[in-house]
């Protein structure tokens, strides 16, 4: 960027694992820009996931899906008087309200249909087949390098808890009966993108049952409310002691310590994944349509599951067959995948 911004509105992505995966752009944007006001716009509900982190100065919530919130946040846009901005996600409805707010410069990627409304950016990796998947991490990071910024060396996710939700973390872990030595083995079965990221309740079960056997450990299942019925399928199926976080509705800022504290973490490919990325647990990852490639960095804690047949990766919302892609993933090859990951980096 040939000038520096006093004030940089950077929009972050709408899902938690995008936000996670993002953090080393904020990164980047801080350590080019240490002496710029930094504003986050981003919705409500991720707003756990960067709490306490170090790159904004200043929040402002998103809500462009109505009216009355668009003229909300144009005005919240045009009060900070930014003279540059970021878009991370690549849509009209993520470039308009900044530029009824006044922003001057707009950078992001130049795709579908907003080219016309950025002051430029990158173009993404194209095909004859359309867009190349990517690591999410290092597409993000593209707008910096188109943007001539100069890169962190170490590119990672990052994440940060404040002291006040670490001793309540610590407080949650205690009530459950977890000491200070014990294996903890932490189990995520949702995903708010749809039920075809979900694993099946039985085979969670199963595979508690199975963690159970071999360690006599604590397995903490960590369902976001409204997914309740996740939760007691799992726990009504299983005949290991499962620590049901559900009745404690944690949010995604407690959901940090307790992940960090996990010695294991086996999830759907949902937020809480990047979570442990973030934090340096070992994860085992339940792939399902969404192509993995767009989260192919970071692995070296991480295995990923994946059934390679006809229809995946389909994207979809709600699988339109059988569940294939999930329900050839098998307990035992999910629990064999973990004692290996496990066994590899002790």
């Amino acid at each position: 960027m040939k000038t520096s911004p006093t004030t940089l509105l950077v929009r972050c992505p709408n899902w938690v694992g995008d936000v996670v995966m993002a953090t080393p752009t904020f990164d980047c944007l801080r350590q080019n820009y240490p002496q710029a006001k930094i504003v986050g716009v981003l919705r409500k509900y991720v707003q756990g996931v960067i709490e306490a982190g170090p790159w904004f100065d200043r929040i402002i919530e998103c809500d462009d899906k109505t009216a009355k919130g668009l003229v909300k946040l144009v005005r919240e846009v045009r009060h900070f008087g930014a003279d540059t901005a970021i878009v991370l996600p690549h849509s009209f409805r993520s470039v308009l309200p900044l530029k009824l707010g006044g922003v001057k410069e707009v950078y992001g990627y130049r795709r579908s249909g907003i080219s016309r409304l950025l002051s430029g950016g990158p173009e993404p990796v194209r095909s004859k087949n359309g867009i190349v998947p990517v690591p999410m991490v290092n597409y993000y990071l593209e707008i910096c390098r188109w943007l001539d910024l100069e890169i962190p060396e170490v590119i990672k996710p990052r994440l940060f808890f404040s002291e006040s939700v670490r001793v309540r973390g610590e407080q949650l872990l205690r009530g459950y009966g977890i000491e200070a030595d014990d294996l903890v083995i932490g189990l995520n079965p949702g995903a708010k993108f749809g039920s075809s990221k979900c694993w099946p309740p039985e085979y969670f079960a199963r595979l508690a049952d199975l963690f159970w056997r071999r360690w006599h450990c604590k397995i903490l299942l960590l369902v976001d409310p409204g997914e309740e019925k996740i939760a007691r399928a799992i726990i009504d199926s299983s005949q290991a002691p499962i620590i049901n976080t559900g009745p404690d509705r944690v949010d995604l800022s407690l959901l940090k310590p307790l992940i960090k504290r996990c010695r294991l973490l086996v999830t759907n490919d949902t937020g809480p994944r990047h979570y442990g990325v973030a934090l340096d647990v070992p994860v085992v990852v339940i792939m399902g349509p969404i192509d993995p490639r767009y989260t192919a960095a970071n692995l070296e804690r991480t295995l990923v599951l994946a059934q390679d047949l006809d229809c995946s990766p389909c994207g979809k919302k709600i699988c339109p067959r059988n569940h294939e892609c999930m329900y050839g993933i098998k307990p035992e090859a999910v629990f064999e995948g973990s004692v290996k990951l496990l066994e590899e980096l002790h």
